[in-house]
């Protein structure tokens, strides 16, 4: 299965994994979660668990008309494709488009 991981202070790549749990969990670094915040066929796949374990902020999801931020990843996560009822490859074109989005690594400073 290909997905595009964004991992913290680094720009988003293309990586192959065999589409199992464990595979899975290994990118996120624990359980995982999948929230779909796109209008696309995808899923933002992350550590079930990344804030509260504190894991480094990653990139901010913004909603769509304003641009205002209403959430922040915490940890690795990754975009996948969504099939029949269940996670698959990404394809070409959604591949470069959330490349795109997510192409410069943020800064976070709290406040």
């Amino acid at each position: 299965m290909n997905v595009l991981l964004i991992d913290q202070g680094e720009a988003p790549k293309a990586v192959t994994i065999d589409g199992s749990l464990k595979s899975m969990q290994e990118l996120v670094g624990g359980m995982i979660q999948a929230v779909y915040p796109f209008a696309d066929p995808v899923a933002l796949v992350c550590n079930d668990e990344g804030k509260l374990l504190g894991m480094e902020l990653n990139r901010a999801l913004r909603h769509p008309d304003t641009g205002e931020v209403y959430d922040i990843i915490c940890g690795a996560f990754f975009i996948c494709g969504l099939g029949d009822g269940d996670f698959d490859s990404l394809s070409k074109e959604l591949m470069k488009k959330y490349e795109e989005v997510f192409h410069y690594p943020e800064l976070f400073i709290p406040m």
